[in-house]
């Protein structure tokens, strides 16, 4: 019995792992799409608004690749980023 909760354990420890090596994963490649995207804005419309960074920096990977989607027609950051 010992040996299966060792077992039992082991997994739950791998498991856990996964788990945050996957959510790090996910976190490190939404920073980098949000970085993307900050740059394409700037390059287009100037320096942005903090508060069009602040919302780029919570977006979800979702949202980002939706934006990044409007950058070529909109003629302002509001327009890529409304909801």
């Amino acid at each position: 019995m010992a040996e299966r909760v060792n077992e039992w354990t082991r997994e739950w420890e791998r498991q856990g792992m996964l788990k945050g090596l996957e959510e790090g994963l996910q976190e490190g490649r939404q920073e980098r799409e949000a970085a993307l995207l900050k740059e394409l804005l700037s390059c287009k419309f100037g320096p942005l608004p903090p508060q069009i960074e602040r919302r780029l920096d919570e977006a979800s990977s979702q949202d980002l690749l939706g934006w990044a989607e409007r950058v070529p027609f909109a003629e302002t950051n509001d327009q890529v980023i409304e909801d």
